[in-house]
């Protein structure tokens, strides 16, 4: 049926590089909690997984348990400035643009807050060319990308062969896997291409140029 087959992407690493904001946040979150972290620190690797996941690492490494106080004092330094330190990938919008003249109905799926994600939407002009933006909600039923993404399907009512995941780390590809979606690395972001591809994604895009077209030649349009 026109118009059934849908895209869900993944924001960090996907759409834009939110590096700079998530490094002041969580350096923000460390020092709120009495620690000195090493402002070079390189947060990149940690880029993708929930939240909460995140910051248990870090946290250990002080032998520190305040996982509860960490994660609001993020959210309440990303909420207020963090969350400007992201700029789009070169190339995305146009292929938002494309994706969007092809018929596909598009859907943003992140492991971060919803509230945040629908704010950088705003704040970057992507708004307007979803159909959906699914994120993580208060209470953690949403935070891992299989439920995430089992929700979006259910929700919208999309078939999961009709519909394709892009992100750029491996929880993306193992999340689609989990419902019967396949997945698309990208290898602009923050996962390597042996992360995407031990994940077994089903296919790898290197440049934003291509995206749209590996997109619609998955979904067979």
């Amino acid at each position: 049926m026109p118009g059934s087959r849908s895209v869900l992407l993944d924001l960090d690493g996907t759409l834009i590089d939110s590096r700079p904001g998530i490094a002041a946040s969580t350096l923000a979150a460390l020092r709120a909690l009495g620690h000195s972290p090493d402002e070079a620190f390189d947060i990149t690797p940690f880029i993708g997984p929930p939240l909460e996941d995140v910051l248990r690492v870090l946290l250990r490494t002080y032998d520190d348990d305040r996982l509860d106080e960490a994660v609001s004092a993020y959210r309440q330094h990303y909420g207020d400035s963090g969350y400007l330190g992201s700029e789009l990938y070169p190339g995305i919008g146009e292929a938002l643009e494309d994706m969007r003249q092809a018929g596909l109905r598009i859907y943003m799926a992140t492991s971060k807050r919803e509230v945040f994600a629908r704010r950088i939407a705003e704040h970057l002009n992507l708004a307007g060319y979803f159909d959906g933006i699914y994120g993580s909600v208060p209470g953690g039923a949403l935070n891992h990308k299989p439920e995430l993404l089992a929700h979006v399907l259910s929700e919208r009512n999309l078939i999961a062969s009709e519909a394709l995941m892009v992100g750029d780390r491996r929880h993306d590809i193992v999340g689609a896997h989990a419902v019967r979606m396949r997945g698309l690395g990208v290898l602009w972001g923050y996962g390597s291409r042996d992360e995407l591809e031990t994940a077994g994604a089903d296919h790898l895009v290197e440049r934003t140029a291509d995206l749209a077209r590996t997109v619609l030649s998955m979904l067979g349009r």
